[in-house]
């Protein structure tokens, strides 16, 4: 206790010394799992970030942008050391990045105490937010993205469902969220399953699942990991046993959906971004993307490249002011046109409010895609009404 109180004394000074004069340069602490199972998240956002800055310079508002790129391997203790460094040794005025909750969740202490924006661009359990003023969302919420595909199963002949989420934070959010708004559609869960987050290991899971013989698996997994749910679900027979994979967009990721093969054709999810989606703004971002990274984006880059619009958005309406009450209320209640639809910033809760598509697996020209043919305007996570 006495060690901590001394840490968190140390840490306060250290923050007032830092703060005491104004910088030309804004810095940008981004912490993502750059190495690990997790490091697909970190390589599409950091993509993302690369685009911003071709595209748009590193000066607004007559400052400099330095992005400042750390590795936490997807361990929240790392995470948190890390934040710990960019605020006190490297004077960030934004903490960004956080590629799964429990690294969002270690860093709310930093943030606060610091007084800076904390912009989560990919965690997307929906009581982040909850946490701190100084939390803000440039990605998504899972019960924001689950409603739909509950409210399109029931419609449309999907009885009985099984729920097969990863135990952690957004799995929670999304069984929970899926089977709220599905019973009360008139729809039934038989069972819950819930995969550890670590080594996961889906086959058990599955062969309950299949002998459970519902109409539909209602499936999430975190970004990177649908490949690995998909070998097994093929291995266990599943995609000839006449019930129907749903889920969240986690499950195809554009960056791992060619890899899957034929077994992802047909399958139906719910998201806020396909690298398919048919506006202009977002054929412009697909090739940016793919002429800087030489690969496809996926909904993770997209919350990259967002989070980088509104820090840019947010200094031009303060003029160069990078401090973070400032730079916070700057970015409640932006709207813009990102690539996967308009994106308003809800200033009560600092969540985006987006469309939300329904996406089937398609082959086209010769490459799988998640191709949209519904869409839900302007959904608010429901869980902050």
């Amino acid at each position: 206790m006495i060690r901590r109180t001394l840490m968190s004394g140390a840490f306060a000074l250290a923050l007032a010394a830092g703060t005491a004069f104004a910088q030309d340069t804004v810095k940008i602490g981004l912490i993502l799992p750059m190495t690990g199972p997790f490091a697909s998240t970190g390589r599409q956002i950091d993509g993302a970030v690369k685009l911003w800055l071709s595209q748009n310079g590193t000066t607004v508002a007559g400052k400099k942008i330095e992005v400042i790129l750390k590795d936490d391997g997807g361990t929240a203790d790392t995470t948190r050391r890390l934040a710990q460094e960019l605020v006190v040794n490297d004077k960030v005025q934004v903490l960004a990045g956080f590629g799964l909750t429990p690294l969002a969740l270690a860093t709310v202490p930093i943030a606060t105490q610091a007084k800076i924006p904390e912009l989560v661009m990919a965690a997307a359990t929906s009581s982040i937010t909850e946490q701190s003023p100084y939390v803000i969302r440039a990605g998504f919420t899972l019960p924001q993205i689950t409603v739909p595909l509950a409210e399109w199963a029931a419609k449309n002949g999907i009885r009985k469902v099984v729920t097969l989420v990863t135990d952690y934070g957004p799995g929670i959010d999304a069984e929970n969220a899926f089977k709220s708004r599905f019973t009360a559609a008139g729809g039934e869960v038989t069972a819950e399953l819930r995969v550890p987050l670590r080594n996961p290991d889906f086959a058990p899971f599955l062969q309950r699942a299949h002998d459970a013989r519902p109409d539909a698996v209602f499936v999430f997994v975190p970004s990177g990991v649908g490949s690995i749910f998909m070998k097994q679900f093929i291995e266990r027979g599943m995609d000839k046993s006449g019930i129907r994979l749903i889920g969240t967009g986690d499950v195809t990721d554009d960056d791992i959906l060619n890899g899957m093969g034929d077994v992802a054709l047909g399958v139906i999810t719910s998201f806020h971004y396909s690298a398919a989606h048919p506006s202009a703004a977002n054929k412009a971002y697909v090739e940016g993307y793919k002429k800087l990274n030489g690969t496809r984006p996926n909904f993770m880059s997209v919350g990259g490249y967002d989070g980088m619009r509104m820090i840019y958005e947010a200094l031009k309406k303060t003029n160069g002011d990078a401090s973070g009450d400032a730079l916070l209320a700057a970015m409640k209640g932006l709207s813009f046109e990102s690539p996967r639809g308009p994106v308003t910033i809800d200033p009560a809760t600092r969540d985006p409010i987006q469309n939300v598509y329904m996406r089937k697996v398609e082959r086209v020209d010769g490459e799988l895609w998640n191709v949209e043919f519904a869409t839900t305007p302007s959904v608010k996570d429901p869980l902050h009404k």
